[in-house]
């Protein structure tokens, strides 16, 4: 059987999103453990694997599907600023999040029928399989 596997590069870059999150956990409510990434499940059904994605917040628009040769990388880069003027002051506020998420496809997966569709905070991949990767049965003849 065929799955999806979770595409984690190995590098110094991983060094610096780790310390960057530990640090950012000191100046919010935001605890170290607490993941930024969002939660993906993954099922294999017949003929296709489904990938659910729980991105609250966001919308079609902030979220971006791409497939490059055998990877299927999910990302999102938001932005919010936010401007107050009140009694002889000025304070601005910059917000930024994003993430990035990347999945080795198997073998069996027509990368040409991938359906996307985002509803509630929920983006839903299909990831059809090839023809030829079905199973199918084979007679058996008397002699």
């Amino acid at each position: 059987m065929n799955s999806l596997i979770t595409y984690k590069p190995m590098g110094a870059f991983d060094l610096f999103r780790d310390f960057d999150r530990a640090l950012s956990s000191f100046f919010t409510d935001t605890p170290v453990w607490k993941s930024r990434t969002p939660a993906v499940d993954v099922r294999e059904e017949e003929g296709r694997y489904v990938l659910e994605a729980e991105l609250p917040g966001m919308d079609e628009k902030s979220v971006e599907v791409r497939v490059e040769e055998n990877l299927l990388t999910l990302s999102s880069t938001t932005r919010e600023e936010k401007e107050e003027k009140r009694d002889g002051y000025l304070m601005r506020e910059r917000r930024g999040s994003s993430f990035q998420r990347s999945f080795v496809l198997p073998r069996d997966v027509d990368r040409d029928k991938i359906h996307a569709r985002f509803r509630n905070g929920l983006l839903v991949l299909e990831l059809n399989k090839k023809p030829e990767a079905k199973p199918k049965a084979i007679e058996v003849k008397a002699e």
